[in-house]
């Protein structure tokens, strides 16, 4: 089942109050409590264009697959793309729990990366 995962992008941009973020970006009370209890069924285009906007990232984002037991899609399939792990919460603990010296190694690493 293809569905929305809002929390995901929201903890892996370190926003710790999705609802607050989403009122202070303009969006209606309404809209920011449903993003922020993943109880989006329905997105219409301009509204996920101005969350993408205001997040930085893209639709896929906040795209998870769950596939169906009876599902027969190939594993090379684009949607397998969308199955999501808990690793990216698992690095962002760890990497909460590192001392000070090895965030500055991995800053550097991060920013050898970038070149």
């Amino acid at each position: 089942m293809l569905r929305y995962n809002f929390t995901r992008v929201f903890k892996a941009k370190a926003i710790d109050r999705p609802f607050t973020f989403l009122r202070r970006a303009g969006f209606s009370e309404n809209f920011a409590s449903k993003v922020k209890n993943n109880r989006v069924n329905r997105l219409n285009l301009e509204l996920l264009e101005r969350l993408c906007a205001c997040i930085g990232c893209t639709p896929n984002d906040f795209m998870e697959w769950k596939p169906d037991r009876n599902s027969s899609i190939p594993a090379d399939h684009p949607l397998n793309e969308l199955r999501r792990t808990e690793k990216l919460f698992d690095l962002t603990m760890a990497l909460n729990s590192l001392p000070l010296s090895k965030l500055e190694e991995v800053e550097k690493l991060i920013n050898e990366g970038k070149d």
